[in-house]
């Protein structure tokens, strides 16, 4: 197949150095798992260590100039929502360089930019490390497939880039931990991973009313992301006769360590429904609700998963279309999560306590006495400002970050004990067995 990789400019020592790992890199990813579909499921490559270049901290009133690496739906409405900041005065932030191996998207995305940013000089290329290298750049927005996540953050943490990553963190589990690693030791930039559901006042407030001991202890709790799509899930994600790889469209770089393999537009399209390529329900819906309960309840790492999952009503989807799990943490504490393509009555999000139970369905927290408890617990509705887009307050709270460099909201550590029960809940969909994890080796085993 064709090389579309642009030939980099001239670079300084340290510029040359990263472009020179990162080639490896790319190299690596395509050659990989020389297509092994078993192997994929379980084994991802090792990804380089390099010199880490200057931060590109942005001061209070500067610009914030930001890239978005993968244009698809989810970058391309990403940017647009960057941009509405831009308009509506709300931050001071620009979309300067855009990077997908597909140029219909990416030229889709740059023609947006251009419309809303007159005037402002856009970047946009097939080989995402031409971004990386920019000294201007102060962070990165990742939205490629779930199979690229670890490859693209790893990178732009090297490069000084602040990121922010889309759910789910990565595909894996030890390409989460080499995340982790590559965020700690890089304290200095700001990570964020895209679960907008923390930014809801509810969670901080239950979070508050646990440790204030209003529900006594924690016993068990229950969450759900329910929907039912009657064309298939993921299906809707259109096909274009007009991608043509080798021409307008790099297959072999979007496969990465996952190919090479034959053309196929469907997995291109719809990643989310193969199983090589994605968790399906687990890691794109569940994360979502699984995030901010995991915040509420600071109960630790998960340290047991056990999960079904069937083929109910989509049966051309390789992923499940109907997912159970009951993860258990440290404390002991066991949370019940449910996950439906087919049916949209999910469970009543909620936390028990041996002294009472606290209701999150809706915008409030409800905390109501168990029977026994009804002398020592007073009912209590703890009322909660409604912050209305809770994706768009996720993204201004990145921004926010980059100026002050506090902590981001969806940090590093709630979504490292995310992709523990995401990854060990995969396995045990498929294999039927339960896993543990050890927070003290950082390590999982199936039971």
């Amino acid at each position: 197949m064709t090389d579309h990789t642009p030939t980099p400019p001239a670079a300084s020592p340290t510029r040359r150095q990263f472009l020179g790992a990162t080639a490896l890199a790319g190299a690596a990813a395509v050659l990989g798992s020389a297509g092994s579909a078993a192997n994929a499921r379980t084994t991802t490559r090792l990804l380089p260590t390099v010199s880490s270049a200057r931060v590109r901290a942005p001061g209070k009133s500067e610009t914030i100039r930001m890239a978005v690496i993968g244009t698809g739906g989810m970058g391309t409405g990403h940017a647009h929502a960057f941009m509405n900041f831009a308009q509506r005065e709300m931050e001071n932030v620009q979309v300067v360089a855009l990077a997908d191996v597909c140029d219909e998207r990416r030229q889709n995305c740059l023609n947006a930019c251009l419309e809303k940013q007159p005037g402002v000089d856009v970047q946009s290329t097939r080989d995402y490390r031409e971004v990386l290298q920019r000294d201007d750049i102060h962070g990165v927005l990742i939205a490629s497939p779930e199979h690229w996540h670890a490859q693209h953050a790893i990178d732009a943490l090297t490069a000084g880039k602040d990121v922010y990553c889309e759910k789910p963190m990565t595909l894996r589990l030890d390409q989460a931990m080499q995340v982790r690693k590559a965020v700690l030791d890089h304290p200095e930039q700001i990570f964020q991973i895209g679960t907008q559901m923390i930014m809801l006042p509810k969670y901080q407030e239950a979070r508050k009313a646990i440790k204030a001991g209003k529900i006594g202890t924690p016993i068990w709790s229950q969450t759900s992301y329910c929907r039912n799509t009657p064309s298939g899930e993921w299906n809707y994600y259109g096909i274009n006769p007009d991608w043509k790889p080798g021409e307008n469209l790099d297959w072999n770089a979007w496969l990465g360590h996952l190919g090479p393999r034959e053309w196929d537009p469907k997995v291109y399209a719809r990643w989310r429904r193969y199983r090589d390529f994605s968790t399906g329900i687990i890691g794109d819906l569940l994360v979502h609700v699984m995030t901010p309960m995991i915040f509420a309840l600071d109960a630790g790492w998960p340290t047991k998963v056990a999960a079904t999952a069937t083929h109910m009503v989509d049966h051309d989807m390789e992923n499940h279309d109907q997912i159970n799990m009951n993860v258990v943490f440290e404390t002991g504490h066991t949370m019940v999560v449910a996950g439906s393509t087919n049916n949209e009555v999910g469970l009543e999000t909620m936390i028990r306590g041996n002294m009472a139970n606290m209701y999150l369905n809706g915008r409030h927290v409800d905390i109501r006495p168990e029977r026994v408890y009804v002398d020592d617990v007073d009912r209590e509705e703890i009322t909660c400002p409604d912050i209305g887009n809770d994706q768009d307050q996720l993204r201004l709270n990145w921004l926010s970050c980059m100026r002050t460099r506090e902590p981001a909201a969806s940090n590093i550590d709630l979504a490292s004990k995310v992709m523990v029960a995401v990854d060990l809940a995969t396995r045990s969909a498929w294999d039927g067995h339960t896993y543990t994890f050890d927070p003290a080796t950082m390590q999982a085993k199936q039971v």
